[in-house]
């Protein structure tokens, strides 16, 4: 009899610690009812519920909440098919038990109302261009309304959003019109940049052709330059022969040239030569060289200035 007590003393034991001791995650956390009235928050570790308390867990990590496929009418009366994300999480488990039923539940109806408060006060072209602002409304309404549940929405997701047949129609027609006018700047953009790179090259060729018509100019002249100082070197050449050879020759040899120059300059019977005062000057100089050195020709013989004259103008 006393080892029956003793099995059944361990076995209530047992029964007891399994069914006070928990063990709750790090996440979690364990809302205390004792015998109907709060009585506090417990975990994470192992904790303890007495058979007269009551405990319901609730998950501390973030989640979301996918809102279904919602008509709402826009600002300028049309008609929009919206899905959704809402991601949440709790921060206050004792409001999350104690203030709502389900939250759930709760947080799923508040969401559908609220999209469609917000969608209402925007236009379609509004809801289909600031997406970002729809989603920044929505999470802040819902945070103002799920806040007294003990909840933090964290961030509001649009998926989709679908406009009426018409519209979407209107809308393919004006993307349509978009991507030709765009291959169309492309189109005109590529041409443009192609006609100033075919100028730019003709420019460039002109500027060669110039620059090559001036080297060639330039080359020329500096052709010529060093002909004529070539040419002018063996003119001042031979004049410088012609001087030294002329040195070289004595009175009577010039006079004998001088009065075969006369001789030739008067062989024309139609022709007249007036001869400057330098040369009849020169003339009469070579004259009475020769009158003086040439003993064997007598003075009268010597041919006179007015004789030399008379015979240039034969």
């Amino acid at each position: 009899m006393t080892g029956l007590l003793i099995v059944i003393l361990l076995g209530a034991t047992a029964f007891f610690i399994l069914r006070t001791v928990r063990v709750v995650s790090e996440f979690e956390r364990l809302v205390i009812l004792a015998l109907g009235r709060y009585a506090g928050v417990r975990g994470p570790g192992i904790t303890y519920v007495m058979p007269w308390e009551s405990a319901t867990k609730v998950d501390l990590r973030e989640r979301f909440l996918e809102i279904p496929r919602q008509t709402a009418i826009t600002k300028d009366n049309a008609p929009i098919s919206i899905d959704f994300l809402v991601y949440y999480r709790v921060v206050d488990p004792r409001r999350a038990v104690l203030q709502v039923d389900n939250v759930v539940s709760a947080s799923l109806n508040i969401a559908t109302t609220t999209l469609r408060a917000v969608i209402g006060d925007i236009t379609l072209d509004d809801v289909l261009a600031k997406r970002e602002e729809i989603n920044d409304k929505l999470r802040v309404k819902l945070d103002e309304i799920t806040e007294r549940w003990g909840l933090k929405i964290t961030s509001v997701e649009i998926r989709e959003i679908e406009p009426p047949r018409d519209v979407q129609d209107a809308m393919n027609r004006q993307m349509t019109a978009e991507r030709t006018r765009r291959a169309m700047v492309t189109q005109a953009s590529g041409e443009r940049e192609s006609a100033v790179m075919v100028a730019e090259g003709q420019k460039q060729a002109e500027i060669l052709k110039a620059e090559g018509e001036k080297q060639a100019e330039i080359l020329k002249a500096e052709g010529e330059r060093q002909a004529q100082l070539l040419r002018a070197q063996g003119f001042a050449m031979a004049l410088r022969a012609i001087y030294e050879q002329a040195r070289s020759i004595d009175a009577n040899t010039m006079a004998l040239q001088y009065m075969e120059a006369l001789k030739a300059l008067g062989a024309s019977d139609s022709t007249k030569f007036v001869l400057p005062l330098e040369l009849t000057s020169l003339a009469q100089q070579v004259l009475n060289t020769m009158a003086n050195n040439s003993a064997a020709v007598p003075p009268e013989s010597a041919p006179s200035l007015s004789e030399a004259s008379r015979v240039a103008s034969k």
